[in-house]
C-alpha cells in the first residue's frame, strides 16, 4: 500500500497482511527502503563465499533479526499486526552411508512470523533464497507503484 504525502504523491509503501483474504494487519510503515536494502543484502550474501556457511542457502545478511515491524498509529499507538524476521540456527544429523557413523551439520534459515489483531499467527521457515524472493517480490511490487528508488530523488524513498 502506498504511503502518500500532503499532495497525494506516493513516496513509500506501508505492508497490508491479508490471510485467506481478509486483511489481517498492517505493518512497517514506510519500510520500503529496509526492504529493498534487505532484498540487495540477501544478494550479496549469497554471491559471497562464506567458509563457515559454504550452502549458500545458509547465508544472510547481519544477524538475529533482520526486520521488525508492527503497526503504529500518528498518535503513537501501536496495534493492528506485527511482522518480524529472525535468524535461526538449525543442527541437523547427516547420517553416515553406512552403519551409525554421521555428522551435525548447522543450517540457517529465516522464521518469518506475522500476527495480526484478531486470529492466530503465521509462520514461515525460508532459505535465503525464499527469503530474497519473498522480499524481492514486495520491492517489485512497490517499484511498479512508485518507480525505484533513485539517491537524490526525495520524492520517492523506496
Amino acid at each position: 500500500m502506498a504511503c502518500r504525502d500532503g499532495l497525494g504523491t506516493p513516496y513509500e509503501i506501508t505492508l497490508e497482511l491479508h490471510r485467506d483474504g481478509a486483511l489481517y494487519g498492517t505493518v512497517g510503515e514506510r519500510c520500503g527502503r529496509l526492504l529493498a536494502g534487505l532484498a540487495r543484502g540477501v544478494a550479496e550474501a549469497r554471491a559471497g563465499h562464506q567458509a563457515w556457511w559454504p550452502d549458500p542457502d545458509d547465508r544472510f545478511p547481519g544477524e538475529a533479526e533482520l526486520f521488525a515491524f508492527r503497526y503504529r498509529a500518528r498518535n503513537g499507538v501501536v496495534g493492528g499486526g506485527e511482522l518480524r524476521c529472525r535468524l535461526r540456527t538449525v543442527p541437523l544429523w547427516v547420517p553416515g552411508r553406512r552403519g551409525p557413523a554421521g555428522e551435525w551439520r548447522l543450517t540457517r534459515r529465516a522464521v518469518v512470523e506475522a500476527g495480526g489483531d484478531g486470529g492466530p499467527g503465521l509462520r514461515a521457515v525460508l532459505t535465503s533464497a525464499e527469503l530474497g524472493a519473498f522480499v524481492g517480490d514486495i520491492v517489485a511490487e512497490a517499484e511498479d507503484a512508485l518507480g525505484p528508488y533513485r539517491p537524490g530523488k526525495p520524492a520517492r524513498t523506496l
